[in-house]
């Protein structure tokens, strides 16, 4: 918890992390709040970037994108061109749904979603081809047994 925060504060920021799409006034009553003092503290916490956007959930596999893929990086390269040129490729390539600067043995790890293999080895191609890795490997998820973007608070 930050200066920024109390305890009403993360009741709030719990129930909107589970659905932020409640009205204010059911949000209100779940945390026992004037619907007025809600909504200023959630305009505080955006305002602070403690909230950083609300957006939906979506199921991958109903949309035809079931393949969850780590892609394991060694970059050989560690210079600012080199890493410009990641960072834009990382940008422009929408299958990336996160990508992580890692200690120890590896470089990078990148979450990305595709709908099969070949679209994965599209990916890859597309991906070596913006930009020059000494290793890359990848490992296939076969099941989500949590997969959540809530945080512990």
């Amino acid at each position: 918890m930050t200066s920024e925060t109390d305890e009403t504060d993360l009741r709030i920021l719990r129930v909107l992390q589970k659905d932020c799409s409640l009205s204010l006034d059911a949000l209100s009553d779940r945390v026992s709040l004037s619907r007025n003092a809600c909504w200023r503290r959630i305009r505080r916490m955006e305002d602070a970037g403690i909230i950083r956007e609300r957006v939906a959930h979506l199921d991958a596999a109903k949309l035809n994108l079931g393949l969850s893929v780590l892609v394991l990086i060694h970059a050989g390269a560690h210079e600012t061109g080199w890493l410009d040129r990641f960072q834009a490729a990382v940008v422009a390539m929408p299958e990336i749904q996160g990508a992580h600067r890692m200690t120890g043995e590896l470089d990078y790890v990148l979450r990305v979603r595709v709908r099969d293999v070949a679209d994965y080895d599209r990916f890859y191609k597309a991906l070596i081809a913006r930009v020059q890795v000494t290793d890359i490997s990848a490992s296939f998820v076969m099941e989500d047994i949590k997969d959540t973007t809530a945080l512990p608070i």
